[in-house]
């Protein structure tokens, strides 16, 4: 069959991927993907270290059932702190609560921002309400968790017409960042500069149309080569081919 007679059979072939090849096509860029993956971890680790600010987190919680008698729990205070769990949480996020949380602190914080720093959840649906608050400042952290729970203890009970919670443990000074974290953020530079090598060596892999093996001609061409030329060494054959000619000639001169 001529290759020439279907000329759109190269235009209209799709394009296949060899996952053994690509695999290979890696595997001979392994150097280049170590090194890859060093300079983005080497990277990662710089920026985490020199450019971004250490953040501490500390945490209060409250309990929010209280007694219907000074010693007694019942059912329905049961009951009742379980359901207005969620509402004393949506509530603590609440503008009055907040503005006057950053008013009797005097914090440098507008509400949307004090907003950012506060993460509020209730615990394993149990009726303890977990206030964590992060700043660039451990003691900051302590002072606003901790009255962010006063305030609530303070002002919620009347909004809500509901018993008054108790603070079960109040934050203390954290001793250790909470972020960023070296290790994870090293790992995670590690793999994005892997991630981009890879993508773009699949793409100079997609785009080499080279011509390598019989297997390449059968595919492009639709036809296989009668002979293959092996690879060698053209310039020794060469230098071997004169030497010959030479020591012909030379015998020759004898004779």
């Amino acid at each position: 069959m001529n290759p020439q007679s279907n000329p759109s059979r190269v235009e209209d072939q799709e394009i296949e991927i060899d996952l053994l090849d690509l695999f290979g096509y890696y595997l001979s860029k392994l150097p280049l993907l170590i090194l890859a993956v060093v300079v983005g971890a080497v990277i990662a680790g710089t920026v985490t270290v020199t450019m971004l600010p250490n953040k501490y987190t500390a945490t209060s919680r409250m309990y929010m059932v209280s007694a219907s008698s000074d010693s007694v729990v019942n059912l329905s205070d049961l009951n009742l702190g379980t359901s207005i769990s969620s509402d004393y949480v949506e509530l603590m996020m609440s503008r009055p609560v907040l503005e006057d949380v950053i008013e009797k602190l005097n914090l440098d914080y507008t509400y949307a921002q004090l907003c950012g720093m506060v993460n509020l959840s209730v615990v394993n649906n149990t009726r303890i309400v977990k206030i964590a608050v992060t700043s660039t400042d451990p003691t900051e952290a302590m002072n606003i968790s901790n009255q962010i729970a006063r305030t609530a203890r303070q002002r919620l009970p009347k909004v809500m017409e509901a018993p008054t919670p108790s603070i079960a443990e109040e934050a203390v000074l954290p001793t250790g960042k909470s972020s960023p974290s070296l290790t994870k953020n090293v790992v995670i530079g590690a793999m994005l500069a892997l991630i981009a090598l890879l993508a773009v060596l699949t793409l100079l892999y997609l785009m080499d149309d080279t011509i390598k093996t019989a297997e390449d001609v059968e595919k492009m061409f639709g036809v296989m080569p009668l002979s293959v030329i092996p690879e060698g060494d053209i310039a020794g054959l060469k230098k071997d081919s004169d030497s010959g000619r030479s020591s012909v000639r030379h015998r020759k001169k004898k004779s």
